[in-house]
């Protein structure tokens, strides 16, 4: 099965992004990753290496077009979208508003491919059989 363009976008965004976390550890911000992620009290570092890992996996199961790859990019967005939105009133600060609308955009897209998702598990269990 073809997997969309979109969905291959978006998976190798994370895997980028993920890239980028570990590329930038020890390098200091305005705004910490762990700000971000709403978790100013833990290790910037250790959030870093967290959501690299985690965005990863996640990725690697988005791409493999995984039922649990679905549902992981579909919370993680939702979450980070309102981690986002809660932040912008703090810092007043315009990328918090791109990432809550990226984060938008990767839920209602992955909702609208979700029958690839769908046909990729039904297909696994029958090959399985």
């Amino acid at each position: 099965m073809n997997r969309p363009m979109g969905i291959t976008i978006i998976g190798y965004f994370y895997i980028l992004g993920a890239m980028v976390l570990f590329l930038t550890l020890g390098s200091e911000f305005d705004i910490g990753i762990n700000v971000r992620f709403g978790v100013p009290n833990f290790s910037e570092t250790l959030i870093r290496i967290t959501i690299g890992l985690f965005s990863l996996i996640m990725a690697y199961g988005y791409l493999a077009l995984s039922k649990w790859g679905y549902w992981t990019m579909i919370c993680y967005s939702v979450l980070f979208g309102v981690i986002s939105l809660t932040i912008v009133d703090s810092y007043k600060s315009q990328p918090f508003i791109g990432n809550a609308v990226f984060s938008m955009i990767v839920v209602i897209y992955t909702f609208r491919k979700r029958k690839y998702f769908l046909k990729s598990e039904a297909s696994n269990s029958i090959k399985m059989v």
